[in-house]
């Protein structure tokens, strides 16, 4: 006699209830967010979603209102996206606020609410240093910021507030550099019969870069001292001694916390048609006993030393952990060694970089007495004197310490300040032409 089949009411009781082990089990395999992060900035905002697993996502512009809407799959709920999102800066000069839904069991959504059109890049990045894996969406204005356009405004505003009510607003220095860019002829413009006499020379233009930013932490010290907030505020100091001269002025390649990919940096230095690049940074080792100040420019025969080497390596590292979209690295900076001779911007940079030494020596220690070299991808703008400057070591307690104090930050951008009055005295700047 054959056995009797299971009711249909008993099988379909069967299969809900494997469908409720297995979309449990799905559940449980979700992947979780660890962190949601915003870094804003005039050049561009990123958000980045930190998780244990990758993510898979969709993502769409719209406009009327501008917005990005971000479907992501396979994500557990957590209510605390949403708290992340509410407690988000709100002073973003791009996002106006960010919104978290779930449309659906197993679904997040990401909806961004922009304060214009802007171009998005969202991509991927696997784990890395102390990151796990990470969605990052860029979100770059529609009318990018020119560092020219921004550079000459700022020119034109400072000779406005120069001139008494009675004189004319005219801008020889913008003049110079909108002609010198336009390549056409350069005139000197001509004084009003109320103007001061004034120069129509170019200034002297400094690129200050600060290392590190944004996702990229750069080294950090026993008592948590992150290097990228500490050589931004040396950075900044000594913008405000260079700007202080009337023949000189500073430009930064990051104003603030955020990520700035290495290549951005060179071509940000050459737009501006830079006569000197300083980038600051803080030395880091396994160990708390190295100390002192260093000076690096760039080699093209390879390192003058294995540290010099192990420090160009980690330095060059920073695009990995901070994070480049891959799709829009700029190649040329990989080829400039090949492509332009550096001998004399090597040679340049040795002068600038032993300058600076002499004067970072009146304010502490030294770790080597001489300029190092080796390849430092940021120092690669073949027409530019470009050196590293690593102000201290960050994993000494000792000097974390005073790093951190404000007085030695003045002490630093005093040095360097010094320093490049001093190489400006022995080299004019080099006759380049670029375009």
């Amino acid at each position: 006699m054959k056995p009797s089949s299971p009711p249909r009411r008993q099988l379909l009781a069967r299969a809900a209830g494997l469908a409720l082990l297995l979309g449990a089990a799905d559940l449980a395999r979700a992947a979780r967010v660890l962190a949601l992060r915003l870094w804003p900035a005039r050049e561009y905002s990123r958000v980045t979603l930190e998780s244990d697993e990758p993510l898979r996502q969709r993502h769409s512009l719209s406009v009327d209102p501008h917005r990005l809407t971000l479907d992501i799959e396979g994500l557990a709920w957590q209510q605390a996206l949403r708290d992340w999102a509410g407690q988000l800066p709100q002073d973003d000069p791009n996002i106006a606020r960010i919104d978290v839904a779930q449309p659906q069991a197993g679904a997040v959504q990401l909806v961004i609410g922009l304060r214009h059109a802007v171009r998005a890049q969202v991509f991927q990045i696997r784990p890395v240093a102390h990151y796990q894996h990470r969605l990052v969406v860029d979100l770059y204005p529609q009318q990018a910021i020119d560092p020219l356009e921004a550079l000459i405004a700022d020119l034109q505003r400072r000779d406005r507030a120069a001139l008494s009510p009675q004189q004319a607003p005219t801008d020889p220095l913008g003049d110079f550099l909108a002609r010198r860019q336009e390549g056409k002829p350069q005139e000197p413009a001509q004084a009003g019969p109320t103007d001061k006499p004034r120069s129509s020379e170019r200034p002297f233009i400094v690129v200050l870069d600060a290392g590190h930013g944004g996702e990229d932490p750069g080294a950090i010290g026993p008592g948590g001292t992150r290097e990228k907030d500490v050589v931004l505020q040396v950075a900044l100091l000594l913008r405000e001694r260079i700007n202080a001269r009337a023949d000189m002025r500073a430009v930064m390649t990051r104003e603030g916390d955020y990520f700035v990919p290495l290549h951005a940096r060179v071509q940000k230095a050459r737009r501006v048609q830079a006569d000197l690049f300083i980038s600051i940074h803080a030395d880091a080792f396994y160990t708390p006993r190295p100390q002192g100040a260093s000076v690096f420019a760039l080699s093209e025969r390879g390192a003058s030393s294995g540290a010099a080497r192990w420090l160009a390596d980690k330095e060059n590292a920073a695009d990995g952990i901070g994070g480049v979209y891959a799709k829009v690295q700029d190649p040329t900076v990989r080829q400039a060694l090949l492509d332009m001779s550096t001998t004399a911007q090597i040679q340049d940079s040795l002068r600038v970089g032993n300058a600076l030494l002499g004067e970072l020596a009146q304010v502490g220690r030294l770790h080597k007495p001489q300029v190092e070299q080796a390849g430092f991808a940021v120092l690669r703008a073949p027409d530019i004197p470009s050196v590293l400057v690593e102000t201290a070591f960050i994993s000494n307690p000792e000097e974390e310490i005073r790093l951190r104090e404000v007085g030695q930050q003045n002490l630093l951008a005093d040095a360097l300040m010094r320093g490049i009055d001093r190489y400006r005295a022995r080299n004019p700047p080099l006759a380049r032409n670029r375009p």
